[in-house]
């Protein structure tokens, strides 16, 4: 029985977005192990508060996180 945790800063992804997630690692497990255990595939998307997450030691806020999505280079 895989599970697969997926930690993301909070309110980077909508509802529908964080559904995609569960559904799409889910089929990747599948197509890994075979469908017999989707039944048994848990994903969990657990959202870390803004700020509380570093990278190169500073802290990655929501905000950073929607500029580096949207092209705008981190600095």
């Amino acid at each position: 029985m895989p599970l697969i945790n997926v930690k993301v800063i909070e309110n980077v992804f909508s509802d529908a977005q964080k559904k995609d997630i569960v559904e799409r690692l889910t089929d990747a497990m599948v197509s890994i192990e075979g469908e017999a255990m989707r039944g048994v595939t848990w994903v969990v998307v657990e959202e870390v508060r803004s700020g509380d997450w570093g990278i190169g030691g500073q802290c990655l806020t929501t905000e950073a996180v929607r500029e580096l999505a949207a092209g705008v280079p981190a600095g």
